[in-house]
């Protein structure tokens, strides 16, 4: 989920009263009430004034200093009121029209606040308070350079002015002038060191420049200062999140909600922290009281559904997904685009909601120079490969003998880390296998992209997309003249700052293009790569030690629970009716989810304890253990992606039914390219006949299972040396056609022998 902030108030400057004309019916009982106001008493000297107002209804000061206590328990629309009767009174004052402009940008009536800071600098040129409030109402416009002006104006006339410094930063921040906006809030904690509105500006501006461990440090300063002030709670959750330590994030949002139970983006943020605990049950309660609160959060509808899937919760999902598609439809921003490549079944809808994310969240925002039309000419084309999983994670196993084998004669290779320093021998090999390895982590988006440019990156390869930690914030300033999405992320970006993305003729047919915003580069076998092995013990765990029957049928499904849909359990539990004593192997990945499957097979007339859950174990481990399934039987609209490449190297036939997305495309793909076509449905249909077929025909199944062990190694899925060719090819090609001034276009690599001649 998005992370939300509430938008930090830049600091009004208003006056207490000044010598003014007005009447002098009652000077002693004025200045008591202005020294109980002072005092902070705020009522007392309130019940004063109206004394001294019924008394003389047309006293300018009393009617100045009531307005300002109005003003001060923010009662806008009142405090306005009597502070346009001063002015009626005497409209010469220039404080009295600050504050009428400051009652007047806290109504969003921006238009006239400027007018009344206008006219207090007409009276007073030099009233430094009126620029820095004016610059506000600027700000709040989006006239980002005028605001600054008028910071700067104000400080010129009163350099020791700490809240106008903190506004100078806000706005330096939102022009993406982060190091001068840091200076900015950084002189005003010079000013004023324990200013909790400058170090919880200054921490969103660290937050900005990677610079997380300091962030949370001032974070920290902030709410040890101020230990009620909701922002700074949640500015401290945030950093957290943002560090990998979500207990403690929780902990940050939950004293934040205590004090403002109805926060909407502290609900939403501690939702989505929830999610990443495996709290999903949580987290979906958390999301819809969020939308009870603000039925059009941003992403919140999404979330929602999402959080439910993850727990296995249908009720109500059909017209559910039904809202959701309408909002999508109409432009709204209702998901996350992960949300609907996992649960969508439209590639068409997945690429609106992509592109209204990218709009909101990545703008292109390309960085100065002709850089994005022009190539280097290099002797070896320089490869940057950008992810945040260049450690012990799914993604640098799947791809780990490329990055070894890639030709150095024609490539030089760089990885651009943006995750974890995590000490492994992943990590170790990783680092031997790329040319140059750039620790990244510590710089913004903007930094990271002008280092790739300094290095003169020919392609620059995504391998994050929208999932956790992906930065395409990077992409959007045009990193590298070509740009490609791969791997990470089976959908569209719906941003035009991506040329390409790596897919095969499987997920992505040539009759789709137009679901895509990028130009599909389709392989030859499978888009994926996988290592030419993976690690299995081996042990192989007993059927007793896995929970599992001592005989029987195993159907299994290690999908994470979000992929299950009510449809596809149908079938299964259909299936698990109609093969006796036959048990459905399952991923545990939360108890609600379990708890909730087990209750739709009873409703369904499946006895609870068919179903059987598997921890979450290491990955030799869990391989090992596939040896103990019969058929692996796989999900729609979202298949098995890892996890089906998991099994098949494991010797575990998989069956799947065809979708109509990429997402729903990546097991047919698999299956293609490891000769196992057989096992591809194309209606859910079909999938169900299957599936009884091969669990009643064990002699087929074992016949399949010893084709695919005996053939595996020899088959283009587990082949990176062939990959390798083939994608090595396709960088030739895009290069080549940009250095020719071509635009890119979709095109297909051709196959080719172990000499890299074409076998078309």
């Amino acid at each position: 989920m998005a992370k939300h902030r509430r938008s930090a108030p830049a600091a009004p400057r208003s006056d207490h009263v000044r010598k003014a004309p007005s009447s002098e019916a009652s000077p002693v009982a004025f200045q008591r009430a202005l020294k109980l106001m002072q005092q902070g008493l705020d009522l007392q000297a309130e019940t004063l004034l109206h004394d001294i107002l019924q008394r003389d209804p047309q006293h300018f000061d009393s009617l100045h200093l009531l307005g300002l206590i109005h003003l001060r328990r923010k009662d806008w629309a009142s405090g306005l009121a009597l502070l346009e009767r001063a002015v009626a009174v005497n409209d010469g004052f220039a404080p009295l029209h600050n504050n009428c402009g400051i009652a007047l940008r806290e109504l969003k009536r921006f238009d006239e606040a400027i007018a009344s800071y206008d006219r207090a600098l007409r009276l007073q040129p030099d009233h430094a308070d009126a620029l820095n409030n004016r610059g506000n109402v600027l700000r709040d416009l989006k006239w980002h350079a005028e605001a600054l002006a008028c910071y700067d104006q104000s400080l010129a006339l009163k350099p020791i002015n700490p809240p106008a410094l903190n506004n100078r930063g806000h706005v330096l921040r939102e022009l993406g002038r982060v190091d001068e906006a840091l200076s900015s809030h950084e002189r005003a904690l010079v000013l004023k060191p324990d200013y909790v509105e400058a170090l919880k500006a200054r921490g969103r501006a660290l937050e900005a420049l990677q610079r997380l461990e300091e962030a949370r440090a001032g974070h920290a300063l902030a709410v040890t200062l101020a230990p009620d002030d909701v922002e700074a709670l949640s500015d401290l959750g945030s950093v957290l999140d943002d560090l990998h330590r979500p207990d403690e994030a929780l902990a940050c949002f939950d004293r934040a909600l205590a004090l403002e139970p109805e926060a909407v983006a502290l609900l939403s943020n501690r939702a989505t922290v929830l999610g990443q605990l495996g709290r999903h049950d949580e987290a979906a309660r958390a999301f819809a009281r969020a939308l009870e609160l603000q039925p059009d959060h941003p992403y919140g509808w999404g979330s929602l559904l999402f959080s439910r899937m993850n727990v296995c919760d249908w009720a109500g999902r059909a017209a559910s997904m039904q809202q959701l598609e309408r909002a999508i439809d109409e432009g709204r921003k209702a998901a996350l685009p992960f949300t609907t490549v996992a649960l969508c079944s439209d590639a068409a809808r997945q690429l609106r909601c992509a592109r209204a994310f990218a709009a909101d969240q990545h703008p292109l925002d390309v960085l100065p120079g002709d850089f994005a039309l022009r190539g280097h000419g290099h002797d070896r084309i320089q490869l940057a490969y950008v992810s945040a999983d260049f450690h012990d994670h799914a993604t640098a196993h799947l791809m780990i003998d490329l990055f070894e084998s890639h030709d150095r004669e024609r490539f030089e290779i760089w990885a651009v880390s943006l995750g974890p320093d995590r000490p492994s021998e992943m990590r170790q090999r990783l680092k031997r296998a790329f040319e140059h390895f750039i620790d990244a982590r510590t710089m913004n988006d903007r930094q990271v992209a002008l280092t790739m440019r300094d290095l003169e990156i020919d392609i620059a390869i995504d391998l994050k997309g929208y999932t956790r930690d992906s930065r395409p914030g990077i992409f959007a300033h045009r990193a590298a003249p070509l740009q490609v999405s791969y791997l990470g992320y089976p959908g569209t970006m719906g941003h035009e700052a991506i040329d390409y993305l790596i897919a095969d003729a499987t997920v992505i047919p040539e009759s789709d293009e137009s679901a895509y915003s990028e130009k599909v580069l389709r392989l030859p076998d499978s888009y994926q790569i996988n290592a030419r092995s993976r690690a299995v013990a081996e042990r192989t765990p007993s059927r007793a030690e896995c929970g599992l029957p001592d005989t029987g049928f195993v159907f299994s499904c290690f999908n994470n629970n979000y992929k299950i849909t009510p449809e596809v359990f149908d079938i299964w539990m259909r299936v698990l009716q109609a093969v006796d004593g036959s048990v459905l192997w399952l991923l545990e990945d939360n108890p609600a989810a379990s708890g909730n499957l087990r209750r739709e097979a009873l409703a369904r007339g499946v006895a609870p304890d068919r179903l059987v859950f598997a921890l979450r174990v290491a990955l030799p481990e869990h391989l090992a253990r596939h040896r103990q399934a019969d058929l692996f039987l796989d999900t729609l609209p979202c298949n098995a992606h890892t996890t089906a490449s998991d099994a098949l190297w494991a010797g575990l036939p998989l069956l799947t039914c065809a979708g109509s997305t990429f997402a729903g495309r990546v097991a047919a793909s698999l299956l293609q390219a490891v000769g196992l076509p057989e096992l591809i449905t194309h209606s859910l249909a079909a999938y169900e006949a299957a599936a009884l077929q091969w669990a009643t025909e064990p002699a087929r199944l074992h016949e399949l299972r010893s084709r695919l062990d005996a053939q595996r190694l020899a088959q283009p899925l587990f082949d990176p040396v062939r990959f390798r060719r083939h994608l090595e090819s396709a960088f030739v090609t895009m290069r080549d056609r940009h250095l020719r001034g071509w635009a890119p276009v979709a095109f297909n690599v051709a196959p080719m022998d172990e000499q890299g001649v074409s076998t078309a």
